[in-house]
Parts: C-alpha cells; structure tokens; sequence
C-alpha cells in the first residue's frame, strides 16, 4: 500500500473555517479567481505559490519527462496545494488546473509560506507533514519526475541516480536497451548515455550534477550583491544544523555543497547510536529532515554548487567565496563545513573502475545492483559496519577486509555483534587490496587480496568492491586561507597561535570550522551537529564585536 492508501488525510488536510481565517493573515496576494480548465501552477515552474482554496477544485496531476501524466488528487475548499519546493522557491513538482466549475484561492509565496509554517504552529505542523508526505508519495510512485535512460550499473547512470535520490528528487531509470524505440525517437548515440528527460520535456545528453540541477531547477539564482550574515560550505549534519540554528535566530544563512543534502551520513543506510531515534533512522531520512527544517526557517540551500576558493580579502571588508561557475557570493561570517572524502587505497588501475564496480558509499541503488552477488567490503569504522550490515542481507556473500587485527579498535560495539552475527560475512583481518581485475568499460570482475603478514595471496571474483578505509580533508579549495594541521584538517581555537579567537574560529577572524573537517573533532553525526549549533552563538558573538 502507499501513502495514499496509508496517511490520505495528513497528506492533504482540510483546514477548518477558523483556521483559514488564521491562514489568510499570511497571505502576500488578493484572492483570484481561476476559470474551468485554466493553469493555476505547472511543472517546471520557479516560485510557483502554495494556494490555499476557498471555493471550487484544483486538479493536482503528476508529470514524467516523457510527457505521460497521472491524477494525483483534486483539491477542494479548505485544501492547500504544494510540497516541499514551494517553501524554498524551487521548480514545482507537479501541476493544477481549475476543476470543471473553477476556483478561488489565496496564494502564499515562498517567503509567506514559511511566515505562516513559523507564525502558527499547529496549521504549521499541519503544513509540514503535508508537505513532506506529499514529496515522499511522489519519490515512491512511479510517474513523476526525471526519466533516466542509460546502462543499469554504469558510472554515470550511477551517478545520476544517487544524486537525484540523495536530493530527495523522484525519478525513473530505463535501461537503454530495452528502450530502443525511445533511444531512436530521441535521437542520441551510445556515447551520449544516459540521458536525462527532465519534467518539463528538455533533453540532457550525460549531464553534470550542475546541469541536472538547473534543469530541474533545484539550484537557486544568486544574488553577488547580497551580503549573507553567514555562509556555510557543506550541506552534511553539521552544516545543516548551522542553518538551522542560524536561520532560526534570524541570520540570513546560505548553505553550499557540490553534490548533494547530508555528506557522507547522508549515505548511511541506518544510523543507530544517534540520540532520539532508538530504531535508528537512514542517513538521507535525518538529511531530508535537516534540509526541510532549515527551509522552514528560511535558509537558502543552494545545491549543487562547488566552492572554487575562499577569498580572504582585508579586514573590515565581507568573505568572499569564489564559486566554479565564475560567480561568487560574500557573507560576514564563513562556516567550513565541507567535511571529508574517503581515501583512495594505492591500487594502479583503481580509478578505470570507480563508479563501475568500485564505490565509497552503499545507497540503494548500490545494494539493488549487487544483489545476490559476491561483495567485498574495506573498512573498520562505523561506516563500514553500517554498510556491512546494509548490504549482508542483499547479497551471497560479503567479505570483509580489514589491515589491522580486528574491528574491535575503531567500530562500536553493537556493530561488530551484529556482524558476527551475519552468516554470509567472512572477515578478513591482516588484509589489503593489491589489484583489481577487469575488462576496460566493462566493470570490475575480480579482486585480489594478500594477508600482510605471510604474503599469500588470493583473487576472488567479483563484480562489487566497497572503499571505506578512512578519510582525507575537504580543504584544498580554502588555499592558505586559514591554518591547517600536518593532515590538512582546519585548525581552530586554542590550535590557532595569537589572536582572540574563538573556541570554533580559525586562524582567520569571521571563518569558523565544524565537523568531521575540523582538527580534534569527534567524528560522529551528533557531535557534528552539536557544533553546528554551538557555532552560530561563536557568529553573534563575533558579529557583535
């Protein structure tokens, strides 16, 4: 059963006649009048308001890139239209038309919307679930959102599929061969695989993250004469929790990442040890939280955008960030947030593989892939754990490869007991990766792994190798900004000689660091967003001064 059939009513809630009354002080416009048939919103469309109807229907229907569209509801008096993007101002997700006898409706604009979600908190409450239900209802049925068509299991099927996923947009994958017909009526050759069909009907021959997110109209226009009160680089736990505790307070705060909500928590299949969810909740669930709280309150999230350099500029003046796209935004506070990448093991003809056999996160679509294969896993943190314990029930056989004795030094304890737990998981300690076997475009098809202490070696067959063999700084765009320590983590407070600096502040007055990224930090998802709220009282202060 879906949502609908599931949770109907808090999906699309009838407002009493107090509080419509109560909703309608919010409003930014007059009431307008609708005729039978007309557009109140369509697909594709930036800023397309909420609209709270007082009169008659609206015909709310969901839309493929390839143009088939299916009802998804008919609003009536007292029922509001939107979900999610109408609270930052993003590209609508589906469309409405005035029913047969027309409407009338009050609209709400991003910025009223979120007035009213904040000003009344029982019709906010209301909104909200509404709002986040509605977007899961289009992400699990099939109909709505971007047609990928590609080669399942390809480097940038992959990689289109998980961004789209990890931003919480809804969308279908075709394998090219079984749409041929649609291939040729496109018209585009096997080099141009795959192809994005965005909502609104434009074709993307193997775009960039960048390119699917204009498309989609997930990445906002920004403003290089706004001066932000702060700018956070990095949309992970961390980063998210500084938007929300500054938003919250007032600042104006914009948030940046080059690819997607959450960082690398927001790959976690489950993430069990974090304070309030005793049954543990999925990295991109808490992420998706995170991102429609920090919405609420009015953060900007601008994704995806890659900071190329943090400007230092003179004291007294705003921060510069230089972005790739040759614009740049400036902020009187900086927050880096941009967290880590997982280390590449010394293995020669590594990278022929990564994306096509080879990954550093296990999503989904990573599990769906290799199911009921042979697997093999790197690793001994908690990350690792958490995607041996994700992926164990999917496939025949995991094994794990560990360098050092055991588990027992850098994993938590309930992990490595669920881990003995698993039948089909093989442990190997004492281990490493020295090659990687397969046909150039083809993918991976074997691995080779020697005991470091007796030299033997073993090749195993397999189709699916996972790196999480810990990780290297996000900091080479910071360019001798602030100090970094011998591994290139961001120094802060007392790390930082002379000066008054704060406890969170870097050698740079008005830069802060946070997260997994910050020298000395305890790498766990809520002490990073423990310092994500703890540093947005460190901006006032510095501010103030």
């Amino acid at each position: 059963m879906t949502l609908l059939d599931t949770r109907r009513d808090q999906m699309f809630p009838t407002l009493t006649a107090a509080d419509i009354a109560a909703a309608s002080r919010f409003a930014n416009g007059d009431i307008r009048r609708f005729a039978a048939g007309e557009i109140v919103f369509d697909i594709g469309q930036r800023d397309a308001p909420a609209w709270l109807l007082l009169q008659g229907t609206i015909e709310v229907v969901r839309r493929d890139g390839l143009g088939q569209e299916t009802p998804i509801v008919v609003h009536g008096p007292g029922q509001f239209t939107g979900e999610v993007s109408q609270l930052g101002g993003r590209a609508s997700l589906a469309a409405g038309r005035a029913g047969p006898e027309g409407c009338t409706a009050i609209p709400f604009d991003a910025a009223h919307l979120r007035a009213l979600v904040i000003g009344s908190a029982d019709i906010g409450e209301t909104i909200m679930r509404a709002f986040i239900l509605r977007r899961v209802g289009l992400i699990e049925t099939a109909g709505a959102g971007s047609v990928l068509v590609g080669h399942p299991g390809s480097a940038d099927m992959v990689r289109l599929q998980g961004f789209l996923t990890r931003n919480g947009y809804p969308n279908t994958a075709l394998d090219a061969d079984a749409e041929s017909e649609l291939v040729r009526r496109l018209g585009v050759q096997t080099d141009d695989l795959p192809v994005m069909i965005c909502p609104n009907g434009s074709v993307l021959k193997c775009p960039t993250e960048a390119e699917a997110g204009i498309c989609l109209g997930i990445t906002p226009e920004l403003d290089p004469d706004k001066i932000y009160d702060v700018a956070v680089v990095g949309a992970g736990p961390a980063g998210l929790a500084t938007a929300v505790y500054a938003a919250s307070e007032g600042l104006s705060a914009l948030v940046l990442d080059q690819r997607a909500i959450g960082g690398q928590a927001g790959a976690s299949a489950r993430i069990e040890n974090y304070l309030g969810f005793p049954t543990g909740i999925s990295g991109q669930a808490l992420a998706g939280r995170a991102f429609n709280q920090a919405q609420k309150f009015g953060a900007e999230l601008a994704i995806p955008l890659e900071v190329a350099s943090l400007h230092c500029g003179e004291a007294g003046h705003p921060l510069r960030l230089d972005l790739t796209t040759g614009n740049h935004v400036r902020a009187r506070a900086v927050v880096i947030a941009s967290g880590v990448h997982y280390r590449r093991p010394d293995i020669p003809n590594l990278p022929e593989f990564e994306g096509n056999g080879v990954s550093y996160w296990a999503s989904p679509i990573e599990a769906k892939l290799c199911e009921g294969e042979e697997v093999a896993l790197v690793g001994a943190g908690n990350s690792a754990g958490q995607a041996v314990v994700f992926l164990a029930p999917k496939v025949r056989r995991l094994h794990l490869i560990v360098r050092g004795d055991g588990l027992e030094a850098s994993m938590s304890r309930y992990l490595i007991e669920r881990i003995a737990a698993l039948p089909n998981v093989e442990l190997h300690s004492r281990t490493e990766v020295v090659a990687l076997e397969g046909e150039r475009g083809q993918g991976l098809s074997a691995a080779t792994f020697r005991n470091r202490d007796t030299g033997t070696e073993r090749t195993c067959p397999l189709r699916h190798l996972f790196l999480f063999i810990g990780a290297d700084a996000h900091t080479a765009w910071l360019r001798d900004c602030v100090a970094l320590d011998d591994k290139g983590f961001v120094m802060t407070g007392v790390a930082v000689a002379g000066g008054t600096v704060l406890p969170l502040e870097t050698s740079k007055p008005g830069v802060f660091a946070i997260g997994d990224v910050r020298a000395g930090s305890t790498k766990r998802v809520a002490a990073a967003v423990g310092e994500g709220a703890a540093v947005v009282a460190q901006i006032h202060a510095r501010l103030a001064a």
